[in-house]
């Protein structure tokens, strides 16, 4: 494992948790698959864990030195964080006992087809309104009923939700900006969960890896967060100023980019 590479990935996290609201693990999802490929067709396994973890830390600190006038925007949404995270404990459970290769494929598919839907159906780079308004002036929130599918899915795949949340609350009327910082505290809904399960241990795994904490690889990790948090920090003081509309352009770039890193 080069320690040098996965801190400069895990720098590339840290941009992707303040901008796009990633939280990590998306982006931890291949580079952990690269890190482990020694492990076989268990690498995958073993880098939705790892990237579990790495969401809970990234998300977590993200989400807390998010300005609280933007977080106030999920005022009220106790019942979908708790529906987040009953969805996010099945959906760890079945990984772990799902077969790699349909983990890996299922992944690639996922972002795949919602890399065509953000491109040909409106409401995300083509808004229906102006940035953060909808008919009434005000963006919608989350119905709490998609919580327990959306954490299902995203433990199971190890994304942490945003690339299911981002898009849902830039329909519903939120700027790009907004929309991916409310994507931290719902990634950290459905990743303490899934961390917790992954921890537990590592059944199913072949033979027997020192390195490993369940099914969680924490040096790959520490050496992503070790990159990831001091940008975070930098970011959230500093935000860059991006055009709503290539921000919405780039969120699309970034999905494409990791379905073919998966594929390769």
């Amino acid at each position: 494992m080069d320690l040098l590479a996965l801190l400069g990935i895990g720098l590339l996290t840290g941009v992707t948790t303040v901008l796009f609201g990633f939280g990590g693990g998306f982006v931890a999802v291949p580079v952990v698959v690269w890190a482990d490929s020694a492990l076989g067709a268990d690498a995958i396994r073993v880098a939705t864990a790892t990237s579990a973890v790495v969401m809970v830390v990234n998300a977590g600190f993200a989400t807390a030195v998010t300005p609280r006038r933007v977080l106030a925007a999920l005022r009220g949404s106790g019942p979908l964080l708790a529906l987040l995270a009953a969805g996010s404990s099945a959906g760890a459970l079945a990984a772990r006992m799902a077969p790699a290769a349909l983990i890996r494929w299922a992944f690639v598919s996922y972002v795949a087809l919602t890399v065509v839907d953000l491109l040909l159906r409106p409401g995300f780079l083509r808004s229906r309104a102006p940035a953060g308004v909808v008919a009434d002036g005000a963006p919608r929130p989350l119905p709490a009923v998609v919580g327990v599918p959306v954490g299902a899915v995203a433990a199971f795949l190890g994304v942490g939700g945003s690339v299911l949340t981002v898009p849902a609350m830039r329909r519903a009327g939120h700027s790009m900006r907004v929309a991916t910082a409310l994507a931290n505290p719902l990634t950290l809904a459905v990743a303490l969960p899934a961390a917790a399960v992954f921890l537990a241990g590592a059944q199913g795994l072949a033979g027997a890896h020192a390195h490993l904490v369940g099914l969680v690889d924490l040096r790959a990790a520490a050496g992503l967060l070790l990159g990831a948090l001091p940008v975070i920090a930098v970011l959230r003081r500093r935000p860059p100023r991006i055009p709503d509309r290539a921000h919405a352009w780039t969120y699309v770039a970034l999905l494409g980019a990791v379905t073919v890193a998966m594929v390769v």
